[in-house]
């Protein structure tokens, strides 16, 4: 069994193994570990590129069609360069067809800490919720790889715990907030409003904004999904880590009664 979701095969080209699987249809890629793969990308550039620090704020990706399970090519753009903030955009393409777009927009910090607060709910701590085995909903090999803890609230209301032993890519080491981003659009199917056997719900973008870059391994989500009466649904979420609220993430569903 791999422990990573990609082998690098080229400075800009990624393979997919096995834990990349859907959840929708395992032969095509869950983009979960690509969106992780699209922040690191952010955060090497940068680096390459200038050594102050420059903290991701938010992140913005577009889901432009599904990617099956064949390498990918990356591209990186710098769309605002800036002394204090950046917008970086890194595009995932296979054979000519871009599938997932991300805006990254990133800023310098500041000692703001004589003003910092915030008013979220707290989670229940880990070991306070049960054991959510989350392939009796949902197949392919990304999900097989997660481990999950939920209190569910009711029909698309749900807290949970989530993480992943995966590395994102092969032998490399990973950030805090690259790990965090390879578990975002895990979201949209913790809280599950309609079975997905009866009910098509995917996601069509995600856009998280961080208040503080989040650390460790174990993600945490109060979620909440609305479906509209015209093919509409929206998953709003507070993300979390083990020190508390770190900002929220926002994915609109097309809705589709099978």
């Amino acid at each position: 069994m791999f422990m990573h979701y990609f082998t690098q095969i080229d400075d800009d080209v990624y393979e997919p193994t096995e834990r990349v699987g859907g959840a929708w249809n395992p032969e095509e890629q869950h983009v979960c570990p690509l969106l992780g793969l699209l922040a690191q990308r952010v955060e090497r550039d940068r680096d390459a590129r200038r050594d102050d620090g420059l903290v991701v704020a938010r992140l913005s990706y577009d889901i432009l069609g599904t990617l099956r399970m064949q390498p990918i090519q990356l591209r990186t753009t710098v769309l605002r360069p800036g002394r204090s903030i950046e917008l970086v955009e890194v595009v995932a393409s296979q054979d000519g067809r871009d599938g997932v777009a991300l805006r990254a927009w990133l800023m310098q910090p500041q000692d703001s800490a004589g003003v910092k607060g915030q008013a979220f709910d707290p989670m229940p701590a880990v070991d306070e919720m049960d054991g959510f085995d989350m392939t009796g909903i949902w197949g392919g090999g990304f999900i097989a790889s997660i481990e999950a803890r939920r209190a569910l609230h009711g029909a698309g209301s749900a807290q949970v715990w989530a993480r992943s032993d995966t590395l994102l890519v092969e032998g490399e080491e990973q950030s805090g907030l690259a790990a965090f981003a390879g578990m975002l659009d895990l979201a949209n199917g913790i809280a599950v409003r309609a079975e997905p056997q009866e009910v098509l719900y995917p996601n069509i973008d995600l856009t998280a904004h961080l208040f503080r870059q989040p650390e460790g391994d174990w993600v945490g989500y109060d979620t909440r999904v609305s479906f509209g009466g015209e093919g509409v649904g929206l998953t709003e979420t507070v993300l979390h880590d083990m020190r508390g609220p770190v900002g929220t993430s926002s994915q609109i569903l097309t809705v589709r009664p099978r």
